[in-house]
């Protein structure tokens, strides 16, 4: 007789969201998340610009660099994050298609540099490819936007009874947590 192993139906199990909640990690995450996408979106102004009028490459470069450095310290702290809550560095059972998608992140992310070190696009292609990598990371970002959301009704929902589960009362007329 196979026994099938239960997932839980929501985000985390209790004692992954004591984990995640008592992680230093989760503060990391919500600190780098918001600076990655104000570094994001003034890169982007100033890769766009440069594809407009052909003015600011230099800065533009430096402000791709930069994102790309911001994307690595909040992967690598990422991974540290799901190490803590759930026991594996990446691919984690709740975030396992975010994981997978932002290996395409970090491999447009990577290729860039790539080919910005190595002189192997023109100016205006290393632009192009940045701008795929940004489009990935707004996909990324959008999915861990949406498991926030996920994860903030789930605590709603456990942190209030509703109305299909048993509510214990206290002897003085109270409800019991």
């Amino acid at each position: 007789m196979n026994e099938r192993v239960r997932t839980p139906a929501g985000l985390y199990t209790p004692e992954e969201r004591r984990r995640r909640d008592a992680s230093p990690w989760t503060l990391v995450q919500g600190i780098l998340a918001p600076v990655q996408f104000v570094v994001f979106l003034v890169s982007l102004g100033l890769v766009l610009r440069y594809l407009a009028n052909g003015q600011g490459y230099d800065v533009a470069v430096v402000s791709i660099v930069v994102k790309t450095l911001t994307l690595y310290a909040i992967m690598i702290t990422g991974a540290i994050w799901e190490k803590d809550v759930f026991g594996v560095y990446l691919f984690a059972r709740p975030f396992y298609w975010e994981d997978v998608f932002s290996m395409a992140v970090l491999a447009l992310h990577t290729a860039y540099l790539f080919a910005l070190a190595t002189g192997a696009l023109a100016p205006r292609e290393l632009m192009l490819l940045a701008l795929a990598a940004y489009a990935t990371y707004v996909i990324n970002a959008g999915q861990f936007v949406l498991k926030l959301r996920a994860a903030r009704l789930q605590a709603a929902r456990e942190d209030k009874p509703s109305l299909t589960q048993p509510v214990e009362m206290t002897p003085a007329g109270g409800m019991a947590k």
